[in-house]
């Protein structure tokens, strides 16, 4: 009994916050949300382009859930429903921890230049040190970047000029005017709805979620 309360509150929880989001309808402030206005300016899609559900997940290099989220469900996600076409994933940065997560969104986009953006995505994430520590530097990221055979020259004259700045500001801008207010939060969608996972949710919730979509 314990166990199955435990399983059906979780779902509860996710499925009300978010509730069921029409594309054909409003979201918030007026905003229609299609399906390309949700994926355009993420991250390179992870998966089938084709795939009929979408995870686009919000999130925070800094941030305490979402490194737990990437360290585990992630990883079930990816083995049972990315990898076999059938769910696709798109990141957008929100960075709630300041300017060290900003750089870090930066740095990615700026290694997405060179082809390699999920690769600089893992290994930040994989290198986590906790929220507002000070590991997240400029010769921190230069190392993730040689890691991982980027150019670190042209790696650090995309980051220096701040070529993603903007973009990165207009990310958290649009997610804030969405509803979008804490990391990880997630909208799980396919063509016809929508649904919001506020928080690293158990691993269940996300396989309840996909199988209603």
């Amino acid at each position: 009994m314990n166990t199955r309360y435990y399983f059906v509150v979780p779902i509860a929880l996710g499925l009300i916050v978010g509730m069921v989001l029409v594309f054909n309808g409003n979201y918030k402030n007026d905003i229609l949300l299609t399906e390309s206005k949700l994926i355009n300016d993420g991250s390179p899609i992870l998966g089938n382009p084709s795939a009929p559900i979408t995870i686009l997940e919000w999130g925070d290099y800094q941030c305490t859930f979402c490194y737990r989220f990437h360290e585990t469900t992630l990883e079930t996600i990816k083995e049972e429903f990315i990898e076999t076409g059938k769910v696709k994933l798109i990141f957008k940065d929100f960075p709630l921890n300041g300017p060290d997560s900003v750089l870090a969104a930066e740095a990615s986009f700026c290694a997405n230049d060179q082809g390699k953006y999920w690769d600089f995505h893992n290994i930040v994430y994989q290198n986590w040190a906790g929220e507002q520590t000070g590991w997240i530097t400029r010769e921190s990221l230069d190392g993730f970047a040689s890691a991982i055979g980027l150019d670190v020259l042209e790696f650090n004259n995309c980051i220096d000029a701040h070529k993603y700045s903007d973009k990165i500001n207009q990310l958290y801008d649009f997610g804030k005017e969405i509803g979008i207010d804490a990391t990880p939060s997630f909208l799980v969608f396919n063509g016809e709805k929508i649904i919001k996972i506020r928080g690293n949710q158990p691993l269940d919730v996300f396989l309840k979620t996909i199988e209603e979509l």
